[in-house]
């Protein structure tokens, strides 16, 4: 079966490269508008862009620093105006930031990491909820991570947290905006192979060993988690909400 999102108009958090940008370009080629935020990846989002409008589709490129307010909600004002409402909101935006164990870490570190995985999705979603609420298929798809179940590697115990936040995010927000059909579900990738995160984060002689303890015997690719967004924001998934889809190879099991 064919996902169809013509019509959809999709914001999509930090989509100017790696999982995101994959997010993005996944939603337009089921036939969704897409605005691309990014924060310092200027030049990515723009490509991100004439990648989506190549195929037909209406896009923009937004910068704003989500863990401030007023920008996270000028961001999704933007996003709105550009497309002509919303439909679909990506809280794709994290970063782990550094590895710090926690008797050395800064509160400074604590709270930046907080607020770039979770309070930048709850700025987000808050400013978003009077366009969802005009839609009459809502969805909202959050970001969390294997981490939330095993607590990460080595040094990421404040990541973990905050992508556990998410998950009760998540949880509650289903719950309150179900009688507004719209639809709260998260994912939870493990180990996605050749992206940003994992080639700043992990090193490269520890990923093989990584790979070797996945059952599916593979990383996984950016394509991997796309999928699982577009089956999300697609009206196959409007009896969905309020789960965590793990995409992590059978690494973890919830």
């Amino acid at each position: 079966m064919q996902i169809n999102l013509s019509g959809r108009r999709a914001l999509v958090t930090g989509s100017g490269q790696g999982i995101g940008a994959a997010i993005a370009l996944g939603l337009a080629q089921a036939g969704a508008d897409v605005v691309v935020h990014y924060a310092n990846s200027k030049d990515a989002a723009a490509d991100v862009v004439a990648q989506i409008v190549a195929l037909g589709r209406t896009s923009v490129a937004v910068q704003g620093d989500l863990t401030d307010s007023a920008q996270a909600t000028s961001v999704v004002d933007a996003a709105a105006e550009a497309l002509g409402g919303l439909d679909i909101i990506v809280n794709n935006a994290g970063n782990l930031v550094g590895r710090h164990t926690i008797a050395e870490m800064s509160d400074e570190h604590w709270h930046q990491v907080m607020d770039v995985n979770a309070t930048s999705g709850f700025f987000v979603t808050r400013a978003a909820i009077p366009y969802l609420t005009q839609s009459s298929a809502g969805r909202v798809i959050m970001m969390s991570s294997l981490a939330s179940e095993n607590g990460g590697g080595a040094g990421a115990v404040a990541y973990a947290t905050a992508k556990s936040a998410i998950v009760g995010f998540t949880r509650g927000l289903a719950k309150e905006l179900a009688p507004s059909n719209i639809t709260v579900n998260a994912l939870a990738p493990g180990f996605i192979g050749d992206t940003p995160f994992h080639n700043n984060f992990t090193p490269s002689s520890a990923q093989p060993g990584i790979i070797a303890g996945v059952p599916l015997g593979r990383a996984g690719t950016v394509e991997d988690v796309s999928g699982v967004t577009t089956f999300l924001a697609s009206d196959l998934s409007s009896y969905v909400t309020g789960q965590v889809l793990d995409i992590n190879g059978g690494l973890n099991f919830r």
